[in-house]
């Protein structure tokens, strides 16, 4: 089996999804947020073969719909996150991950992409299987998904650059002078504002993202004063 690692921040008003904000004010921001990470760790759960895996940061007993959270997360392996900078957090993620479970290659997504069901992530498990590393690529230029046969690797995260819109090509440069050239993944939109969480939101009729989304729509339209940044 894989483990299929997810890198998560609790979804606390004011913490989580503050791109969202404005038009989201910080709690529905949170709310959307939890959604996202819920639709994800049901994927995950439903996706065979795989040992699921939580990195995470934050108190989720101060998270909305935490107890919620709570219960999804029944069974998962938690692991805190730990590092200065994000792409330390990263790598020391796998790392743990790989440390925890010996032996296992490593599948690593985000919270960012509510839009990813298990028929991607069992193709991205095959890819991995076969090619030993894959690569999720993101619109903005950034990556939703690595995923290593030795998760030591995920080293060369760590003088990686993130959040930028040459994240990725700087992470496959990092990865191929180790020598590793992962195979491809279809590119997928993270939700970091609020075009993204619409437009992803669009694509998953009857998730809890979409309902998430639609609660913040809809009072938009009633006239909801916005939040301030």
């Amino acid at each position: 089996m894989t483990v299929l690692l997810v890198v998560a921040k609790a979804p606390v008003a004011g913490q989580a999804k503050t791109r969202l904000c404005p038009p989201a004010d910080h709690t529905q921001a949170a709310r959307v947020a939890a959604a996202a990470l819920l639709d994800t760790l049901a994927a995950v759960r439903a996706t065979p073969s795989t040992i699921p895996v939580l990195a995470h940061t934050g108190r989720f007993a101060e998270a909305e719909h935490g107890a919620e959270l709570g219960a999804a997360l029944a069974g998962w392996h938690l692991l805190a996150q730990r590092g200065d900078t994000f792409a330390d957090r990263l790598a020391n993620a796998h790392a743990d991950a790989g440390a925890a479970f010996p032996g296992r290659a490593v599948l690593q997504i985000g919270m960012d992409t509510p839009q990813l069901r298990p028929a991607l992530l069992d193709t991205a498990l095959r890819l991995l299987a076969e090619r030993g590393a894959v690569f999720g690529p993101a619109l903005d230029g950034g990556w939703w998904a690595l995923g290593l046969s030795d998760p030591g690797h995920a080293d060369a995260l760590r003088d990686v650059p993130m959040s930028t819109d040459d994240t990725g090509r700087r992470t496959l440069a990092a990865l191929r002078r180790r020598g590793i050239r992962p195979a491809s993944l279809p590119a997928q939109r993270d939700v970091d504002d609020w075009s993204a969480a619409l437009a992803v939101a669009a694509e998953l009729p009857g998730t809890r993202f979409a309902a998430a989304v639609g609660s913040v729509r809809n009072r938009l339209a009633i006239g909801q004063p916005r939040c301030a940044r």
